[in-house]
Formats: C-alpha cells, structure tokens, sequence
C-alpha cells in the first residue's frame, strides 16, 4: 500500500469513505442481532412454532455462506463501487420484503436474498475502504468500519425487544429502509468510482462450488451446535464441511485463477490476524456478548431491564476505546498491544466466572467498562493489522479470506459457549447446587482461557510488525 492517498481519491475522501461503508455495516450487522427477540412474535405471526421458523435464519446463513467467496471476484469484474451499492439496495429492499411476508415461505425467501447482499457487503465495503485509506490512515478507517461489529451485537437484542413490544415484529425489518437509503445516498456522493479490470479473470466455477458449500455446512453446523436441537446432524453438517474445506483448499492452491489467491496467508501479519491466534481472539470477543446476559437473566436471576442497562454499561466501554485506539498504537505497537491488552481481555472475561448477586454494582459497572474497552481495542487491532502488509493485488482476497473467518468466528464463539454450558450442565447433572451458573461460569472460563492463548501466540510476532501503519517506532 502507499503511505500516500490515492491520487483518485483525496485525503478527507479517504475519511469519509469509512464513515459511509460504516452505516452499511451496521444495517447489515444490527438485521442479525435485532430479531432475536422477536422470534416468539414472528412465529406466532407466521403460525408456526419458533423452532421452525429456525429455517429463515439458516436460509440467510446459507444465502451469506455462497456468495462471500466470489465476491472478490465481483468486485474486480463489475467494481466494488457498483457492487457495494447494488448490495446495499437488495438488502434494504429484502429487508421490506421480510417485513411484508405473510408466510414461513415467503420470510424465507426474503432471508435467501437478504443473506446474498449481506454476503458481498461485508469484503465489498472493507475493499473500498482499503483502496482509499493510505498507511497513515489504516487505523483510523478500521477502527470506524469495526464498531458496527462491536456495538450491534450488544444494542440490538435491546432495540428489538422495544421495537416489537412498541410497534410490532415488522419493524424490526422496516428500520432498514431509511438506513438503506441513506447508505444509498452516502455511497453516491463520497464512494468515488474507480477503474475495472479490463480483463478481469475467468469465474472458477468448481472453486465456487467447493468453497461455498465448505462455507454453508461449517456455518449451519456451528450454528446447530450452538441451539440445543443441534445433536448429531450438527456434527455431521461441520464433518462435511471440513471435509469439502479441504478439497476447496487443495484446489484454489492448484488452480492458476483460483476464486480466491490463497497466496495471501503467507503474508505473516494477514495470516497471524486471521487464522488461528486472531480466530480465538475474536472467539473470545463474539462469546462474550452472548454469554453476559445469560449470567445476569438465567444465572443471576436480574430482570430485564436490569439486564440491559447492565449491558448498556458494556456497550458504553466499547465506544469509550474508539478516541484511544490510534495514540495506544503508536505508543505500544501492535505485537505489544495485542499481547497486554489481549491478556487483561482475557482476564476481565474470566472475572465474570465469580461474579454473584451479592458482587457490589461499582465493581460490576468497572468490570464492563474495562472488558468493553479491552474488547474493541483487540478487536480493532486484530482487524487493522490483517491488512497492515497486504499489497493492492492482493486486497480482494484478503477482503474475501477475512470475512469468511470472521464469519465462522463469530459463529464458534457463540457455539463454544453453548457447548461448553451444556457440557457442564450434564457432567454436574446430579449436583444440588450452583444450576446454570455454574454452567455458565464454566464458559466464561473457557472462553478467557481461549483469549489468553491467543494473546500470547502473537508473542511470535516480530516487534515491528505493522509498523508503517501503527507510526510505532522503537528507540
């Protein structure tokens, strides 16, 4: 990358693009986290039971498994400009048409287009940012296209909740109009367009086949073993999926246009920030919001509202670290900061394993503070540095590469949790006290320990690492 902006596109362009891929972002990000609280509401709509109506959420996850990896390749044949854009239209015009549905199969339906736009958002956007954003700048544009993943998860279980019991399950899909239009607006104006490839590469069909239907099954598995009806046909569905995964590898290894240029992971820093240490981090970092308000409701026994401003609070510590983030980069460097701060994120995870109802709330409110601020600092920092040393033929890839692993992270986050919670709950089975606490203290524990391993396994970076884009420079 250049340490200068693009000549096509001007320094305050290059802030500005962020900001606007950004509201995309949360759109898309908000739609998967703002129904889980209307599923009794939906399926009484719908008249069926909500574990049926489990099928529109696979659909969306399948719909998203097939079309992330070729959308690389869309981007270079048609233009990110183009692609992002048309993205954001189908998603907002599924997200109406899910509103409207008036039955299990037409809400499915809706799903499947809604998960293909969903799909090509998440690289198509990073691209776009990435293509505009000079070395000096990378933080900065990271750190703003990563807080819809940090604060979405946390505020829209709460949004939802308001949203149906005020104006109807409906909504909770109509929202995305106005978000959609005003992305819409925001891309036209400021998202500059920028040359096609004249000849771009042939589409690898087999390489399509192999790694969407790798991606579909290692995503509905995870998500199956994360419900409780998961069983036997969860472990299948991941086995299959590994299964294909390494066919899909051998052969985008083998083929000279393969759809994705593996070659990419040999980048250390890409590599590093992807695949296994930045895996578990952002392991850690997804488990977490699902399993907080499990201990404050279910193990804990808090009502609701109580539970979500306690939430609140944790969402509070995510938006307190954004202003910090570039000066602690500078200041430490990436290996340092990933290492310290993963290793306190850790930590302050494990702590809610002893949190009780008689723990004081000023101890509780720092806890949140200090785990939300850990938590978007890691995560920033794990997504920054992934692109700290990619080239600009190798971008499209990457963008590709690293949604697909954030994908399944955020799914193995929530799985491992659920997992690990009724693994526990069946070895202490006959045990008289504790219940689920102690089951979900059990994954917070696991889920810390997780953390811990993948901070110290960028102990193996070189102090230097990213250097150019953290400004971080040694005595």
């Amino acid at each position: 990358m250049s340490s200068t902006a693009s000549p096509c596109i001007p320094l305050h362009r290059s802030r500005i693009v962020p900001a606007v891929v950004a509201v995309a972002f949360f759109m898309q990000m908000l739609d998967s986290t703002i129904i889980a609280t209307s599923l009794p509401a939906m399926a009484h709509a719908f008249s069926t039971d909500v574990v049926t109506l489990n099928i529109g959420f696979t659909a969306y996850l399948l719909a998203m498994a097939v079309f992330i990896p070729p959308a690389g390749w869309l981007a270079d044949r048609f233009g990110a400009r183009g692609v992002f854009l048309s993205a954001i239209v189908l998603f907002t015009l599924s997200s109406v048409a899910c509103g409207f549905s008036g039955s299990l199969a037409e809400f499915t339906t809706a799903r499947l287009f809604q998960g293909a736009s969903a799909a090509l958002m998440t690289p198509v956007g990073r691209q776009l940012v990435l293509r505009g954003a000079p070395k000096a700048e990378l933080v900065r544009a990271i750190a703003t296209i990563t807080w819809p993943a940090l604060i979405a998860p946390v505020i829209g279980p709460l949004i939802g909740a308001w949203i149906t019991t005020h104006a109807g399950w409906e909504w909770n899909f109509f929202i995305n109009l106005p978000l959609g239009l005003l992305g819409v607006v925001l891309v036209a104006f400021f998202v500059p367009h920028a040359p096609v490839e004249e000849r771009a590469r042939a589409f690898d069909l087999s390489g399509f086949l192999l790694t969407g239907s790798a991606l579909a099954l290692t995503l509905v598995g995870l998500e199956l073993t994360s419900a409780s009806t998961g069983g036997f046909s969860a472990l299948a569905m991941l086995a299959a999926g590994i299964m294909i995964g390494i066919f899909a590898i051998r052969h985008l290894k083998r083929t000279p246009h393969a759809l994705l240029d593996m070659a990419v992971l040999k980048v250390p820093t890409f590599a590093f920030a992807t695949l296994s240490a930045g895996t578990a981090g952002r392991l850690a970092v997804n488990a977490t919001p699902f399993l907080l308000p499990l201990l404050f409701q279910v193990g804990l026994g808090f009502d609701a509202v109580e539970t979500g401003s306690l939430v609140l609070v944790y969402f509070f510590g995510n938006l307190l670290m954004k202003s910090v983030t570039t000066p602690a980069l500078r200041l430490f460097g990436f290996r340092t900061l990933l290492v310290v701060n993963g290793v306190i994120a850790a930590l302050t995870i494990g702590a809610f394993a002893f949190i009780d109802g008689e723990t004081p709330r000023v101890i509780l409110f720092t806890l949140l503070i200090a785990c939300g601020l850990t938590r978007s600092m890691q995560f920033t920092s794990l997504t920054t540095i992934a692109f700290a040393d990619v080239t600009q033929a190798q971008r499209g890839a990457a963008t590709t590469i690293s949604a697909m692993l954030q994908q399944l992270s955020q799914l193995l986050g929530v799985a491992v949790a659920a997992v690990v919670i009724r693994l526990s709950s069946y070895l202490q089975s006959g045990a008289a006290d504790g219940g689920m606490l102690v089951d979900i203290r059990a994954a917070f524990l696991c889920v810390a320990a997780i953390g811990l391993l993948s901070a110290l396994r960028f102990l193996a970076l070189p102090h230097d690492a990213g250097v150019d884009v953290s400004g971080h420079r040694r005595d």
